[in-house]
């Protein structure tokens, strides 16, 4: 009876908790005692831990249980935004994300980003400071399971969807990310230690 209890218990149990469950005068310690010196050695063993009793795997076998799984990275809102961001306005310059989102944006978002292979530096706009420029890549379209940056849905898809606002400011266009740009020299691979990418992270204030 001790054994059943064990098994079907949701956690420990306390001798105390056996009993009230057991006929009058059971032997409870006895019954334990002996469970214990049967399960002694085997896959299953008995244990008591704060007084209380349950049936565990034995502790050499543990490997045995050990499951490798990939844990899914979440982003964080402000990630999400800054994904947004990118794929439809791209290229995309860090102070152009800020004004955008009209918050403040720390370094450690864009390298979530870039770290999962979201985002890219594309290359370096041509205005005063060279800044970096940034884009979605091929890792993008696959995990949104996009044929082409054509494929992101527009105003239209949107609303019906229930994520753009009825209330939009008249005039309001969703960028076409597929269209051309102009003002970008593209760069095979940058620097990231150079002293001007450095500076475009440059900023204050806290992200939201």
């Amino acid at each position: 009876m001790i054994e059943a209890l064990l098994f079907a218990a949701a956690g420990p149990l306390s001798a105390h908790d056996l009993a009230r469950r057991l006929p009058d005068g059971a032997d409870v310690g006895r019954g334990l005692a002996a469970l214990k010196a049967r399960y002694a050695g085997r896959g299953v063993e008995l244990e008591c831990v704060a007084d209380r009793w349950r049936f565990r795997t034995a502790t050499d076998l543990a490997g045995l249980m050990t499951e490798e799984r990939e844990d899914p990275r979440r982003l964080s809102k402000a990630a999400l935004e800054t994904l947004a961001i990118i794929a439809y306005h791209q290229p995309v310059t860090r102070a152009e994300i800020e004004q955008i989102r009209g918050v403040s944006l720390s370094r450690g978002t864009l390298d979530v980003l870039l770290e999962m292979n979201f985002v890219r530096l594309r290359g370096r706009r041509r205005t005063p400071g060279r800044p970096v420029t940034y884009g979605t890549t091929d890792g993008f379209l696959e995990h949104f399971a996009l044929a082409s940056l054509g494929d992101l849905p527009g105003a239209a898809e949107m609303r019906a969807a229930g994520l753009l606002d009825i209330g939009v400011p008249a005039g309001f266009e969703v960028p076409d990310p597929s269209g051309a740009r102009d003002g970008e020299d593209l760069l095979d691979a940058i620097d990231e230690d150079s002293p001007e990418f450095q500076m475009d992270f440059v900023g204050e204030g806290e992200e939201r």
